[in-house]
């Protein structure tokens, strides 16, 4: 387990930059999860280290397999200066032991509800997993081990949560696209749904 997240930490170290800071958030009957954030010009980056160090497993297996199964950290990206963005840390936490706490499996498309403000004065309660890739580098690991996945989350108002639950989530996707929405913009408005 600390062998995968130290390889999870260099590629997050390739791929963002060295850490500016970093907390950690243990739950009863889990895992210690730390989020790193990065800081780009001001574009502020939150990632997710912990989540990795088990794969995710079906909730209907009978058994959970110590090896086999997807693994995953999160990333979420938001304009810095703007809100207290930095109060992210604990709910972040919370959605990286998701798969631990509830038997999730976190994949591109889903949402995830943390039933709070993300940060104080946010107008998001939940975000969508979106596709890995772009920022990180999936980080492979040896056989029988799945790749590490590095998720990007997109904050979500609740309108836009009700719309994708309804339309689907590449539906919400292009509505944000269409609308040209910054969704690094810690504090904009629902895209229009109508």
């Amino acid at each position: 387990m600390a062998d995968v997240l130290a390889l999870v930490e260099a590629r997050l170290r390739t791929g963002l930059g060295e850490p500016d800071a970093r907390a950690a958030v243990t739950f009863l009957g889990t895992d210690r999860v730390e989020v790193l954030r990065f800081t780009d010009g001001d574009v502020v980056r939150y990632a997710t280290l912990g989540m990795s160090a088990q794969p995710m497993t079906d909730p209907t297996a009978a058994l959970a397999d110590p090896v086999k199964g997807p693994r995953a950290e999160l990333l979420l990206s938001v304009r810095g200066g703007l809100a207290d963005t930095d109060k992210v840390l604990r709910p972040l936490a919370v959605l990286a032991a998701s798969p631990q706490v509830e038997g999730l499996v976190v994949a591109p498309g889903a949402s995830l509800d943390v039933g709070e403000p993300l940060w104080p004065g946010a107008p998001f309660t939940s975000v969508l997993v979106a596709e890995p890739g772009g920022l990180v580098e999936d980080l492979d690991l040896d056989a029988p081990m799945e790749p590490v996945r590095f998720l990007p989350l997109l904050p979500m108002t609740p309108n836009e949560a009700a719309w994708k639950r309804v339309h689907g989530a590449a539906a919400l996707q292009e509505r944000w696209l269409n609308s040209g929405t910054d969704l690094r913009d810690p504090l904009r408005r629902s895209v229009p749904l109508d």
